[in-house]
């Protein structure tokens, strides 16, 4: 069966989910972003390899993080941004996804980076331009629903690669609201095609999606026990805007379960690495000694994330 993320030459056409991306996609971006990370350690943060394109950001939810990385990865490589708030723009008065993308296009789109509260919304724009003869226009995800993540998951890959070098002997622990967590969904898809061996999840019964273990994960709802031995901590934001009714206890008696202290951590291996994809619930799901502690990794994610999203552009637009 054709991916359709990928062109008849088997390229990056567009980047949707991770889920199904063969191995060598996922390395070859990885690979494509390490001399990225380099590019902002200079005076001139400037490469000539999208000059000319239009990339339009489209956030039809908010995201300050994302939006600002993309934008600051898209003008790294020089290219026309154009970032567009659509909740108050012209879908607000009732024009429909597909009419806001028709005329853009005709704007000369070359790139659309899409958010949007529904899953599926990247892959409909994708398949629109597809069927109306526009598939030279690349479509990434930058999140939807409670769907995918895949520029998420693949700057998490990039950080475990730059600290664990290898994936083959790694135990790995995603901790906290996976139900509501696109990001999880993204981090299990590219862990299980790297080959990582045990993929953890530790979280309440009310925050696992039903039958989550099909997804090849084993699931802890003690965070003790899960957390034993592991090499890396993957913390996942507490939701709270996407939760209806009464899934949990206060913030205070979650932390008391669920928030990584410093002593939950010591059940971890010595040297194992703490990750968050932001913002921070300080208090909530970690502890600030955690998140600012030797063993945290989480401003460095987001340096990697600048690169790793210049990967993709760069490999969809610079074919």
């Amino acid at each position: 069966m054709h991916n359709p993320q990928l062109n008849r030459h088997g390229e990056l056409q567009h980047l949707l989910t991770l889920d199904g991306l063969p191995r060598e996609v996922i390395v070859s971006i990885l690979d494509h972003a390490a001399p990225f990370t380099e590019v902002a350690e200079r005076e001139v943060k400037k490469l000539p390899l999208l000059r000319g394109k239009s990339i339009f950001n489209l956030f039809f939810e908010n995201s300050t993080r994302t939006r600002t990385t993309f934008e600051i990865a898209a003008k790294r490589l020089t290219a026309d941004v154009v970032n567009l708030n659509v909740s108050t723009s012209s879908t607000a008065k009732g024009e429909s996804l597909l009419d806001t993308i028709d005329n853009l296009c005709a704007m000369h789109a070359d790139m659309f980076v899409v958010r949007h509260a529904a899953s599926g919304a990247p892959v409909l724009i994708a398949q629109h331009l597809l069927a109306t003869g526009r598939d030279h226009i690349h479509v990434i995800n930058a999140g939807d629903g409670r769907h995918a993540h895949p520029t998420q998951g693949l700057l998490d890959m990039y950080t475990i690669r730059h600290y664990k070098r290898d994936f083959g002997n790694l135990i790995v622990a995603i901790v906290g609201d996976v139900l509501h967590s696109r990001v999880a969904r993204s981090q299990i898809a590219a862990l299980g095609t790297l080959g990582v061996p045990e993929i953890r999840v530790i979280a309440p019964k009310t925050l696992l999606p039903t039958a989550i273990e099909t997804m090849g994960v084993r699931t802890f709802n003690d965070m003790r026990e899960g957390l034993r031995g592991v090499d890396v901590v993957m913390m996942l934001r507490l939701q709270n805007e996407r939760m209806a009714g009464a899934l949990l206890p206060t913030p205070q008696e979650y932390y008391k379960v669920w928030g990584l202290t410093p002593e939950k951590l010591e059940l971890a291996k010595p040297d194992a690495i703490v990750m968050h994809p932001g913002p921070l619930n300080r208090g909530i799901e970690i502890d600030s000694a955690v998140a600012d502690g030797a063993q945290a990794v989480i401003l460095p994610q987001v340096t990697f994330g600048i690169a790793v999203r210049m990967a993709v552009m760069s490999m969809l637009a610079g074919q």
